[in-house]
């Protein structure tokens, strides 16, 4: 079937798509045939694959994994195929992010050999991989500010600035926004938007 083009081939062990990830596949495709404007956009872009969480109050979300390269492609039309993937899962927030892979630190024993491996890359780290995942969760909102609570049990939570001028588009979302990030990360984080005018963060 056609649609399953656009889902990017994992590794063979990798089961086949979920019932979720083939319905994704498909409204892709349909967005692709129908909307002549999207077509050249949507022909290269491809998931890797799909989640459904809860996000509290009854409701879901949908996250939809990308290629890390194919992310930029996402964003060109992102807000628009949001808005038609929204009207096709009634109900849920749809966010894209990139599938990225966090490697672990090098053991001790393994230093000595550090001169033969390659050196582990600053983007595959656990907190670059969390600040990227944070990136994507409220992308095309720019993020001006971010700082650490601690709270009187000793638990940290985030605290993320977002540009006052998304506000209005945004707002109801920052409840999904945060529960997803605490689910893909385990971290606490909270949105907000600037009081009054300019601060320092």
């Amino acid at each position: 079937m056609a649609a399953l083009n656009k889902i990017a081939p994992t590794s063979p062990s990798r089961q086949k798509p979920s019932e979720l990830e083939t319905s994704i596949a498909n409204a892709l495709y349909d967005l692709e045939s129908n909307i002549p404007d999207m077509k050249t956009a949507l022909r290269p872009l491809q998931i890797v694959s799909a989640r459904e969480l809860e996000v509290g109050h009854g409701k879901k979300a949908i996250v939809i994994f990308v290629p890390v390269p194919l992310l930029p492609g996402f964003h060109k039309v992102q807000q628009r195929l949001t808005r038609e993937l929204e009207k096709k899962f009634s109900d849920r927030h749809v966010l894209f992010l990139a599938s990225r892979r966090i490697l672990p630190r090098p053991k001790r024993s393994n230093r000595s050999r550090t001169s033969q491996t390659q050196k582990r890359p600053h983007s595959r780290t656990l907190t670059a991989v969390h600040d990227a995942i944070l990136g994507d969760v409220v992308y095309p909102v720019e993020i001006v500010g971010k700082r650490t609570r601690t709270r009187e049990d000793g638990s940290k939570v985030l605290k993320v600035v977002l540009d006052e001028k998304e506000r209005g588009g945004v707002d109801y979302r920052l409840d999904t926004y945060a529960e997803v990030y605490r689910k893909l990360t385990g971290k606490g984080v909270g949105f907000e938007f600037p009081l009054g005018g300019p601060a320092e963060y």
